[in-house]
């Protein structure tokens, strides 16, 4: 039973019917399907399944990550893998995993992590200048690096704290309705009922659009931040 509206990120009250291994089970089509092209004969439900990858590899080919080997399939199936999350997160008894920082911290972390090792490893000279632009004021050259440095370091929390900030508070709008809803369906006010049951499926219809705009914001970013890649 619920406590509070904040319960149902608590992963301690799983029930019977909670689905954890059904959430990792099913988010392994996003590996299954991305790369079906090589021994499937493409059909309309390949191509379907396969607008995900197609969407954030035309992404992929207006920045540097073209040149990193293997990184556009990487990033295709963590967009994939990322939805799924989101929308498993709206089944009943289905533990919203990208709600919490842990889960999305320890996917912005090492992605980022792996540019700025790839980076300096490849060229650490042109790294440490990227700290310093070309120009720059004399009186900033002692700030300017520091202020660079803490710009990149925060980019993993910041990618976190957004897919999450915006998964949970979805989440707790929906169980806010869904408790308003519950109580006006036991009272004989059945228009209120439901114009508050209409309202439950419009937001519940746009928190699934809000589900598959994030995952491809946090992909996008982490696309981004390879043009910062020497």
């Amino acid at each position: 039973m619920m406590v509070d509206i904040f319960s149902s990120f608590d992963d301690h009250n799983s029930t019977l019917f909670s689905a954890h291994i059904m959430t990792w089970i099913l988010s392994l089509w996003s590996l299954f399907f991305i790369n079906s092209s090589y021994w499937v004969n493409p059909s309309n439900l390949t191509n379907i399944l396969n607008l995900p990858k197609q969407t954030i590899n035309i992404q992929s080919t207006r920045s540097y990550s073209m040149n990193l080997g293997g990184f556009s399939l990487m990033i295709s199936s963590l967009f994939i893998t990322i939805i799924n999350f989101n929308m498993l997160g709206l089944m009943p008894y289905v533990f919203s995993t990208t709600s919490h920082l842990a889960m999305t911290f320890s996917l912005a972390l090492p992605l980022w992590l792996s540019l700025i090792i790839s980076s300096y490893s490849n060229n650490f000279y042109s790294s440490l200048a990227f700290m310093l632009p070309l120009g720059t004021p004399s009186f900033l050259i002692l700030f300017l690096p520091i202020i660079e440095a803490l710009s990149i370091m925060v980019r993993p929390i910041t990618l976190s704290i957004r897919l999450a900030a915006n998964i949970s508070a979805g989440h707790i709008i929906l169980t806010l309705i869904g408790n308003y809803l519950t109580i006006l369906m036991l009272s004989s006010s059945y228009m209120v009922s439901t114009l508050i049951m209409m309202t439950q499926i419009g937001y519940f219809i746009f928190e699934i659009g809000i589900g598959i705009i994030q995952g491809y914001i946090f992909s996008l970013l982490i696309t981004l931040y390879t043009d910062d890649h020497q």
